[in-house]
């Protein structure tokens, strides 16, 4: 070998022994890492399962006999002061139980369809009430379209704005009078005013338990127009110098009627006396099932003001399911809770915030500005937890961070079209089981809520089309909605300020 040769082979491992060097250096001091992502199981089988059972025959039989009563039937209760910090508890029961969907739908795609076009009016109609309070519009100061026949001819009471909210997803059973008599009731945590419908009915739609009579009972008591129940109102007028309601819902239902007080009573754990509630004498929209609502909102006169809960708390069983679970006011929290701040908008009281700060995708935080989520002086923007709610939306910049979060680690799976609102869907239909990345809700004070599969991948008809249960709203505000809500015990104290999330705590 020359001298030259030598010279470069000499040359050559020295550059070779530098580059080695110089990796090994750059590995010590950025080492090479490796993103790992958690993922979770969906039963595909057992949600469908739940899915077609909604139309069959036994079910139907099941659920006539599971709530079928005497319509003369009363409860004796224990008097409960309106200051008692003791336990009141109720039962919850999905909208199927009483409003069987085969007597409507087709098939579980039809009956999607309309939970879906439902829960966008809601959504739409707490936007739209937001926005209303946050420019300082009242609803009194506003006039019903010209076309719109809401009342009766011999009631005089005024027509607000349809930008209230009604949803009829979920019902509880309350006693109401003396003797106390039980109605089926929609649950309602975007709503104040309690109102059930009552003879004499001018138009009332069908319900599953006789129509409430004041005259039955000795302690029901008209108000009259210069209380402070009556003066309360949003919406009020007088006749003969009673005072009376008027609530409009944002799919087009309302409610009309006497503003009274009454009795109410939560089964056997306690009765509470002189509770203000509408007795509806011209009621219409898709209460249907139930006798009327439960406002559980945070204005004066929702159901948790007036009875001076400390605290309350629900837990929502899947919606397809004809199981029952708890409201409690007053009860202790779960010791497993995950817990977030509570806040109050100084334009709305009626709903309830939530300090939200992020997602978690496959166990790795997602980048979203936590002030997307963020509410500002003006009242605009925030997170709110509401029953009524379906499906979970977002402003745009957050849902897209989340969607794309979500689709990068599901390209293994099956894609299909768009339905309805959802754009992000998927064919399970030759699946059992799929395994799928987890998702996660990240709150203010640093704890975490992880979420079960089910309440974030949702079937949308019975042939194994399951969709992403988030969407996304033009509206700055964010609405945490009862999917994301099923088989979580959601706490809510009010004297504390906080919420708490407790998984299977049903």
């Amino acid at each position: 070998m020359s001298q030259i040769e030598n010279n470069m082979s000499i040359s050559s491992k020295a550059t070779k022994f530098l580059q080695i060097f110089i990796l090994s250096l750059i590995l010590c001091t950025h080492p090479i890492t490796s993103t790992t992502y958690t993922f979770t199981s969906l039963d595909v089988s057992s949600s469908l399962s739940s899915a077609l059972s909604l139309f069959s025959t036994q079910q139907t039989t099941d659920t006539n006999n599971l709530y079928k009563h005497d319509s003369g039937t009363t409860t004796t209760t224990t008097t409960s002061n309106l200051s008692s910090s003791g336990t009141l508890s109720l039962e919850i029961h999905p909208r199927v139980s009483l409003h069987a969907p085969h007597r409507a739908y087709t098939d579980y795609r039809a009956l999607t369809m309309s939970r879906l076009a439902r829960d966008t009016a809601r959504v739409n109609s707490i936007i739209a009430k937001t926005n209303l309070r946050v420019m300082g519009i009242r609803h009194m100061d506003l006039n019903p379209l010209e076309d719109q026949q809401l009342m009766p001819n011999d009631l005089e009471a005024p027509v607000s704005s349809g930008t209230s909210m009604g949803s009829g997803e979920y019902f509880s059973r309350l006693g109401v009078g003396s003797p106390s008599k039980e109605f089926f009731m929609v649950i309602d945590t975007g709503s104040d005013i309690s109102w059930l419908q009552c003879q004499p009915c001018s138009d009332c739609y069908q319900q599953t338990d006789p129509i409430f009579s004041p005259s039955s009972s000795s302690s029901y008591s008209p108000l009259t127009c210069n209380t402070r129940e009556c003066t309360t109102l949003e919406v009020s007028a007088c006749r003969n110098s009673a005072c009376l309601y008027q609530v409009s819902y944002g799919d087009g239902s309302y409610t009309v009627g006497d503003f009274v007080t009454e009795t109410v009573s939560f089964g056997s754990s306690g009765r509470v006396p002189k509770v203000a509630i509408g007795c509806g004498h011209e009621n219409e929209g898709l209460f249907v099932g139930a006798a009327g609502l439960l406002g559980l909102g945070g204005g004066p006169l929702s159901l948790t003001s007036q009875i001076k809960a400390t605290s309350f708390s629900y837990c929502l069983v899947d919606r397809d399911s004809p199981k029952s679970s708890a409201l409690e006011f007053n009860a202790v929290k779960p010791a497993d809770s995950v817990t977030a701040p509570l806040l109050k908008s100084n334009k709305v009281n009626t709903f309830y915030y939530v300090g939200l700060t992020g997602f978690s995708v496959g166990g790795q935080q997602i980048s979203i500005p936590p002030s997307l989520f963020g509410m500002d002086d003006s009242g605009s923007g925030g997170v709110i937890v509401d029953s009524g709610t379906a499906v979970t939306r977002l402003p745009s910049q957050a849902y897209s961070s989340l969607r794309d979060s979500f689709t990068r680690l599901t390209q293994h799976l099956k894609p299909t079209g768009n339905v309805a609102l959802f754009d992000t869907c998927y064919d399970f239909s030759s699946l059992s089981s799929v395994k799928v990345p987890t998702v996660a809700l990240h709150f203010a004070g640093g704890q975490t809520l992880d979420l079960p599969a089910k309440n974030y991948l949702i079937p949308v008809d019975s042939s194994g089309t399951y969709c992403f249960a988030f969407a996304e709203t033009a509206s700055s505000m964010s609405i945490i909605g009862n999917v994301q809500q099923q088989g979580i015990r959601v706490h809510y104290d009010l004297a504390k300020s906080q919420v708490a999330f407790s998984p299977n705590n049903c």
